[in-house]
């Protein structure tokens, strides 16, 4: 058989047409033209992909949240009471945070086990422990270090946190889920997890101009829920969601 009759045999070269040679001036109208599609696409990828990752941290931060409200109520189950803000040793001294008591609730035991109580968070012996990253403690969207939190408890002998002492969610007698207990703050306001720092009744009522979110902050409340507060809230809707039996009228939060 010859190649002619071969159905699978190549084609002469005289039969195959010559390829149209691309000057240069067309290969450039052609390349500046793929270049501006490519920057016009770009133009509106970016904008929603920035939307796209700054509501997911957002949504990061609230499950956050949600996860320490169930760390608490799942400690009140166990000892009946909340964790104190912090605990003292026997001159009074600070020594760890609330946050530290919560971790075999988050799932850190063997993080919990290594550290030792009856020193201070940022003693030596304790370094291994402060310096760990505890994911639970951290917004996505802040830029503080990774051993840093900016979620804190609301202290004061009219919340849900104490000074060394623990209370019950039965002395709460105001709506629970108009109840802070723990909010997020600027970042520039963070601290290390296990420092036993948090916030007072100031720091509410002044939410921070640099907020880790645009338009306001995310809270937890005692009934577990986690709500966006805007920084443009009341004043006095504020001191009345702080009090635990103020049976304050908050309004539409």
């Amino acid at each position: 058989m010859s190649d002619y009759d071969n159905p699978y045999a190549s084609p002469c070269p005289e039969s195959i047409p010559p390829k149209p040679k691309m000057g240069l001036k067309f290969n450039l109208i052609h390349l500046l033209a793929i270049g501006a599609v490519i920057a016009v696409v770009t133009a509106f990828l970016v904008p929603a992909v920035h939307r796209q990752s700054h509501g997911a941290r957002r949504i990061q931060c609230r499950n956050n949240l949600r996860q320490i409200g169930l760390a608490l109520h799942n400690y009140h189950d166990t000892y009946h009471v909340l964790p104190p803000a912090f605990t003292v040793d026997a001159y009074g001294k600070p020594l760890h945070s609330w946050r530290t008591l919560l971790l075999p609730y988050l799932d850190h035991h063997a993080l919990y086990q290594k550290i030792d109580f009856t020193k201070a968070w940022d003693d030596p012996v304790n370094a291994e422990a402060f310096k760990t990253n505890v994911a639970a403690f951290r917004c996505p969207s802040t830029n503080c270090p990774a051993d840093h939190t900016t979620y804190m408890a609301i202290v004061g002998f009219r919340s849900c946190f104490q000074p060394a002492e623990s209370r019950s969610l039965s002395e709460i007698t105001d709506k629970h889920a108009e109840t802070l207990m723990v909010i997020e703050v600027a970042s520039d306001k963070a601290v290390p997890w296990m420092a036993p720092v948090d916030a007072n009744e100031q720091m509410i009522l002044d939410f921070e101009p640099k907020l880790a979110h645009t338009g306001g902050v995310h809270a937890l409340f005692v009934d577990g829920g986690v709500r966006f507060l805007s920084a443009d809230l009341n004043t006095a809707a504020r001191r009345g969601l702080i009090t635990i039996d103020g049976n304050d009228s908050v309004g539409d939060f």
